[in-house]
């Protein structure tokens, strides 16, 4: 019998958030270090990365890489990665649920269920973190987020083949630094607070840093069966950190918690893309509850003996779910409802060498071991009205994973002179995955059918190389040149699916890039070329024969992908008071071979395009502030937009497709010393727009009433901001 809860789910994937965010104030002028209010974006010379896990400026690292700084979070009113997405030309992130995020990285990586392994890799604090979910977790206290597009599987091995996303919060140090803001926008009732606090314990030895934030809102959307908002969040968190520093050497430990209470897929009943509706007809709240929580710390020794750095990191997180009750009908009818929950631990450990050995020669090695373990347990009921009768049809589904990935890796850096760099990277990575379990079918008084599922093992071994070559042809202006391949692991589809197993996708990416800052920091502008041989595509996962009858849901390599296209962003100013940023990504990305998925299903595509992947975006923002004297007056616009995407579709010979569009927001800040309070509104016109949309067909071979689902993007939001930084 085909599980009803995921085969409804089965072509389940969402847009890329580019919504609307409150344009900023003023920027200030270049040489202001990172996290200490550099407002630029795309290519401000000053901003300090880790893109290759060594402090360098944007300017000087030869990749695609973009810095979001925490105060240009905070002055746009962005609260997760998910939502700050939209200032990365090239990265896709939505979500249709609080515990639910898809990601991609030009059109590679593409992540579209939990059960797959994330194809873009996302750190904290260079912590490794294997859900998705994380992206619409609240940021608190960030000093910036790094986007790095294109395979970095060389330092941030398997699960990056499209890139990686380092969200790095602020580290406390000798000053005492308090930051507080609370906003409340309309007509969803949003209320955000946040602060931190940072100061020294003893001076120049121990310092200590604790943030905590509170979101709540009504979203959108509503439950007219139930008459309830289908669409809530709230949400709870804190972290801490503590900073050590003896001598030369660096301790530093983080703790972290996040509460989240909200809803899984919300999605509406609709007749097609141009029929807009917010109003859900579910028997249940679809509400979900997320634990998020963990403790990591991190070493760093010089040695000078060996004119190297040792860095030691280890990390233990964990996310619990619980599933409160869904309707996973999708509808009024009340066929099936699901309750359960899934419990995923990780524990890493790191150890790299950053050494000297020369003038013009420098290398980075290091060890790597993860540790993942996976639970989870679901109930699915049909017919849930007759469940206290004797015939109810309940099936019990408990699932539990196990994985351990080693790793080693290696990189020279050779600089024959200040105009030239060669970069040779290569990693080793080795992982073990098992799957065990047990599905029980319980047929009332006449007992019940299955048991526990065989065992599925899966091993890998994959070598991971990157070669750049990096030209300095003066202080303002870099070209660079880079071939690299990354991978994703594989996983597990159910015992009665053709394929029990399926393999990893991996990406050979070959990059030109250029960027230019002007001295005085006026301007700056970074592009990129990019042309993408995609393998073993994980993607859409889809509905096939079932051994024994009926059907099955399965995750599959749909076949390979070809993509290709150029990024652009920078910043300009006119006048000194005058800002103009922003970011435009042509993107070709399409499926050259489908053989493998038609062979799994017995089905076809409709289309060559890969689901949810626009073949543009862009971004463009704008501030002016007016001298007030001691205090500034700053008028703010921005634009985002995207181009038509592919929904979700089984159907096998009429694509369905989403309309592009395009966002507006605006805002209006008074400064006053450490005092500033904004006005803003978001999509500003009131657009429609698409986040997740699911075509019928999905639901017509669940067996279940037809109709397309979809979820729409926020609606226009108005409201205040006031925060206070000292």
């Amino acid at each position: 019998m085909l599980s009803l809860r995921y085969a409804i789910l089965a072509g389940t994937a969402a847009v890329s958030a580019l919504g609307p965010v409150q344009a900023h104030g003023q920027t200030q002028a270049a040489g202001t270090a990172a996290g200490e209010g550099s407002a630029e974006i795309a290519a401000d010379a000053s901003i300090v990365v880790t893109a290759r896990k060594r402090a360098e400026t944007i300017k000087d690292v030869p990749a695609a890489v973009t810095a979001i700084t925490g105060d240009v979070l905070a002055e746009r009113g962005l609260n997760s990665v998910r939502e700050a997405a939209v200032l990365s030309p090239g990265l896709n992130i939505n979500s249709d649920g609080a515990g639910r995020a898809f990601v991609a990285i030009r059109g590679v990586g593409v992540t579209l269920v939990q059960s797959v392994q994330p194809g873009v890799g996302l750190f904290v604090d260079g912590i490794y973190r294997p859900n998705t979910a994380y992206l619409n977790n609240p940021l608190v206290d960030v000093e910036r987020i790094e986007v790095l597009r294109g395979p970095q599987g060389t330092l941030y091995g398997k699960n990056t083949l499209g890139g990686a996303i380092n969200v790095i919060t602020r580290q406390p140090g000798n000053d005492l630094s308090v930051r507080a803001s609370a906003s409340y926008a309309g007509p969803d009732n949003q209320f955000i607070a946040a602060g931190s606090v940072s100061s020294p314990l003893l001076r120049d030895l121990l310092s200590v840093r604790i943030a905590a934030s509170h979101q709540q809102q009504d979203g959108f959307a509503r439950n007219t069966l139930l008459k309830k908002d289908g669409n809530p969040l709230n949400s709870d968190s804190v972290n801490a950190t503590l900073r050590f520093t003896p001598g030369v050497a660096e301790l530093t430990v983080n703790g972290y918690y996040d509460w989240i209470d909200s809803v899984n897929i919300p999605y509406s009943r609709v007749s097609g893309p141009q029929a807009y509706s917010r109003d859900l007809t579910f028997n249940t709240l679809n509400q979900v509850k997320y634990k998020y929580r963990g403790v990591n710390a991190k070493l760093a020794v010089p040695i000078d003996a060996l004119s190297s750095r040792l860095t030691l990191i280890g990390a233990w997180d964990a996310r619990s779910a619980t599933n409160v009750e869904s309707d996973v009908d999708f509808g009024p009818g009340d066929f099936a409802r699901a309750k359960g929950g899934d419990e995923l631990r990780t524990k890493t450990v790191e150890m790299r060498l950053d050494s000297d050995i020369s003038s013009t020669l420098s290398t980075l090695v290091g060890v790597f071991y993860s540790r993942e373990e996976a639970d989870g347990v679901d109930a699915t009921t049909l017919f849930p009205a007759f469940t206290r009768l004797p015939f109810a049809v309940v099936r019990n589904t408990i699932n539990s994973t196990r994985a351990d990935t080693y790793a080693a890796f290696g990189t020279v850096f050779w600089k024959p002179n200040s105009d030239w760099e060669v970069a040779l990277g290569l990693r080793y990575d080795h992982e073990n995955r098992v799957a065990n379990g047990s599905i029980i079918t319980v047929l009332g008084p006449l007992g019940s059918t299955g048991g526990a599922l065989p065992a599925a093992r899966i091993k890998s071994d994959e070598w991971q190389p990157k070669l750049t070559v990096k030209r300095n042809w003066s202080s303002s202006l870099m070209t660079y040149a880079s071939v690299a391949r990354g991978y994703r692991g594989g996983g597990f589809n159910a015992p009665t699916a053709p394929t029990r197993t399926y393999r990893g996708d991996s990406a050979w990416t070959y990059e030109l890039g250029a960027k230019y800052a002007a001295a005085d920091g006026s301007s700056g502008m970074s592009g990129a070329v990019f042309y993408n041989d995609y393998k073993d595509y994980i993607g859409l996962n889809s509905i096939a024969p079932a051994a024994g009858g009926g059907l099955v849901t399965v995750d599959l390599n749909t076949g390979n992908v070809e993509s290709y296209g150029l990024e652009l962003e920078g910043f300009v100013r006119p006048v000194p008071a005058w800002s103009i940023r922003g970011g435009l990504t042509l993107m070709h990305a399409r499926l050259t071979d489908t053989s493998a998925y038609t062979q799994t299903t017995g089905r076809r595509l409709a289309s060559d395009r890969l689901t949810f992947q626009p073949d543009w975006s862009a971004n463009l923002a704008t501030d002016y502030t007016i001298d007030l004297g001691k205090d500034q007056f700053v008028l703010g616009a921005n634009l985002t937009g995207k181009g038509k995407r592919l929904a979700a579709t089984l159907n096998q010979t009429t694509p369905t497709t989403l309309d592009g569009y395009w966002l507006v927001g605006a805002s209006a800040t008074y400064r006053a010393g450490p005092i500033e309070v904004s006005a803003f509104a978001s999509n500003l016109f009131n657009k429609g727009y698409w986040e997740s949309y699911i075509e019928r067909t999905t639901l017509q071979l669940a067996g279940l009433p037809a109709s397309d689902l979809g979820i729409m993007g926020d609606a226009r939001r108005y409201g205040i901001r006031i925060g206070m930084k000292f």
